[in-house]
């Protein structure tokens, strides 16, 4: 093979290269997503039931005392784990604010209370 030749082919090894490690890094990143949304449905599962208890006691849909504590307490573990701050607590906020809208939906009878309400279609979605 010729000096030429050699030199054309390593851009193609590098670009096949690339291409292998670029399809493996996006199915870790794949598995996450995945992950993230299942642990969402998994939480949102419990702020149902908050939001049923909230609404058959009487209580208001939020609590800006335990918002506060939260994003205090989500800031302090982003920076531990080298998370921008900023961003963990605008996904909290877009979070709470899911999960108020949705107890503000039982509190005024849009949605039952009883506790046969955990189906998917109670789940609060991104509007």
């Amino acid at each position: 093979m010729s000096e030429q030749s050699a030199h054309d082919a390593a851009p193609d090894d590098a670009g096949a290269e690339a291409a292998a490690e670029l399809a493996a890094i996006r199915l870790s990143i794949d598995n996450i997503d995945a992950a993230l949304v299942h642990m969402l449905a998994e939480r949102f599962k419990f702020t149902q039931k908050v939001g049923r208890l909230k609404a058959t006691s009487g209580m208001p849909p939020s609590d800006p005392e335990r918002e506060r504590v939260q994003i205090a307490r989500l800031r302090e573990i982003a920076m531990e784990a080298q998370l921008d701050p900023a961003f963990a607590e605008k996904w909290f906020n877009f979070v709470v604010a899911e999960v108020i809208h949705h107890h503000e939906q039982l509190a005024t009878g849009a949605i039952a209370t009883s506790s046969d309400g955990d189906s998917a279609s109670d789940a609060p979605r991104a509007s």
